[in-house]
């Protein structure tokens, strides 16, 4: 990937960034992931290339890679330079040195940023590519834009209440604990967090972070809740956040990626619409997102929504055609996206607008955008966003999840021998093969109030993911149960059938 990495910046005449990190994985895992040139993740179209070269035994190394620099048109002549990150993992240091062996094989420059988040990454690069518009390329450049947004975000928050202040984070014992640490000088005296699972005894996303959270419903191990306490959690590489509280019943409310989005929506909306702007505003989910969050946006927010193929690039790229385009998907991956005209126009506003009313709020826009990382999600980023909001707004966790009650909900796997059997239409919420399936789901669904199913092959291991909701818990089980046992039926099931929940 270093090689991959050196070829790209050379075909693109810019610096190009990798993430030593396998994110919500358990700690023996690693991976890496590449960063273009403005934040964003690596093209699709060079996907395949990252596959030859993975799989290119020894001895064909060179011939890959002059077939990829034919096929990219790749001057290896030029200049490349890469920036490098890399998690918490006990591998992670050693895998970085190979990224480098790779890049300085081909003749590339890099450099070093050692213990950093994802996002972190994706914003140094982006700095990097836009010559400082975006921002400085250095972790105090970070710290201080993200930080100096808040703190005057703040200054208009007439926010009372200790408790208000206080915010617990389970920082999935990885690279998240260290930098918010860090950044924890650049916060006013009166931002009260409190970092739990910091790494120091632990090991990484074992029983705690985002996904644990999302996936058990439940707290995280090693952080000891209080009725109606705020609590978030971040992934191990710090590009997801989720936030939950119990209630004083005892009861575990997860506040998701879907809620979020919602909550940022609400503030958003309310701004431009101060700002009396035609600026086009839309949310973009995929098909995991709760049919509640989907119909309040829509009915009660009159906010368009998009629905496209999961994974992040989809959300990305289609939230790049709005001026304002919200994204997240249900597990706390996710961010907002501002076009170059909105957000010119809102920083003239914010500078020159004579109507009081109007100029307030285009500076508190101009702040959001300052606090909001536009290159991917970020939970650090995320975190502050909210966390303004709630004080702005005066709201509380509990007031925060009542604006609507998620549907009763169950994510299933059935493992299957062949998963490309399965294909999907209509950013897969409709399976076309194998026959007779998608007839089967649709009946289904008809047994049940305020339901729907899906079906989708996984990305990444043979296995089918079954989603499925309905009017109650009993019932979104009963449906998913179904559901299940068509797939394993009508797609070539392994093992024994599914059992009921």
């Amino acid at each position: 990937m270093g090689l991959l990495a050196a070829l790209r910046s050379k075909a693109l005449a810019a610096t190009i960034g990798i993430m030593v990190t396998a994110s919500h994985n358990p700690e023996e895992d690693n991976g890496v992931k590449l960063v273009d040139p403005l934040g964003e993740m690596l093209h699709p179209s060079w996907e395949e290339y990252a596959t030859q070269l993975a799989n290119a035994e020894e001895q064909e190394l060179q011939k890959v890679i002059t077939e990829i620099c034919q096929k990219a048109a790749v001057d290896l002549h030029k200049d490349a330079s890469v920036f490098i990150g890399r998690d918490t993992r006990p591998s992670s240091k050693k895998l970085s040195q190979s990224v480098i062996d790779g890049i300085q094989v081909l003749g590339g420059q890099y450099h070093d940023y050692g213990l950093v988040t994802t996002p972190q990454l994706h914003y140094m690069v982006c700095c990097q590519n836009t010559q400082g518009q975006y921002g400085k390329a250095t972790l105090e450049g970070y710290y201080e834009k993200l930080s100096k947004a808040f703190m005057e975000l703040m200054k208009q928050s007439h926010c009372s209440g200790e408790s208000q202040k206080h915010l617990k984070i389970d920082c999935a014992n990885g690279i998240g604990a260290l930098k918010l640490s860090e950044m924890k000088p650049y916060f006013p005296p009166e931002v009260l967090i409190h970092i739990y699972n910091d790494g120091t005894k632990e090991k990484l996303n074992h029983l705690c972070g985002a996904d644990f959270v999302k996936v058990h419903q439940k707290p995280p191990g090693g952080l000891d809740m209080k009725p109606n306490e705020r609590c978030c959690s971040f992934d191990g590489d710090a590009d997801r956040i989720v936030y939950y509280y119990k209630d004083t019943a005892g009861h575990f409310h997860l506040i998701d990626g879907d809620k979020i989005a919602t909550l940022i929506s609400i503030f958003l909306k309310e701004l431009l619409a101060k700002v009396k702007q035609d600026f086009k505003m839309a949310v973009v989910q995929t098909a995991y997102a709760n049919g509640n969050s989907t119909r309040y946006l829509q009915e009660t927010l009159k906010v368009p929504v998009h629905c496209v193929k999961t994974g992040v690039k989809h959300l990305h790229h289609k939230a790049q055609e709005f001026d304002v385009g919200v994204y997240f998907e249900a597990n706390g991956h996710g961010t907002v996206l501002f076009s170059k005209a909105a957000e010119t126009k809102i920083r003239q506003l914010a500078k020159e607008e004579k109507d009081d009313e109007k100029r307030e709020a285009a500076k508190m826009l101009e702040n959001m955008i300052d606090m909001i990382n536009q290159t991917v999600g970020d939970a650090v980023s995320d975190m502050l966003v909210i966390e303004a909001i709630l004080a702005l707004k005066g709201l509380t966790v509990q007031q925060w999840d009542a604006l609507y009650t998620d549907l009763p909900n169950r994510l299933l796997k059935v493992q299957v021998a062949d998963r490309r059997i399965i294909d999907t239409t209509d950013a897969e919420r409709r399976a076309l093969t194998p026959p007779g399936l998608q007839e089967k789901i649709d009946a289904l669904v008809k047994k049940y109030k305020l339901s729907r199913a899906f079906v989708r092959p996984s990305g990444t291991e043979d296995v089918v993911r079954i989603y499925a909701e309905a009017d109650t818990q009993e019932n979104a089980d009963a449906l998913a149960h179904e559901v299940s046992l068509a797939v394993f039926h009508l797609a070539g099931g392994k093992g024994a059938a599914p059992q009921p929940i």
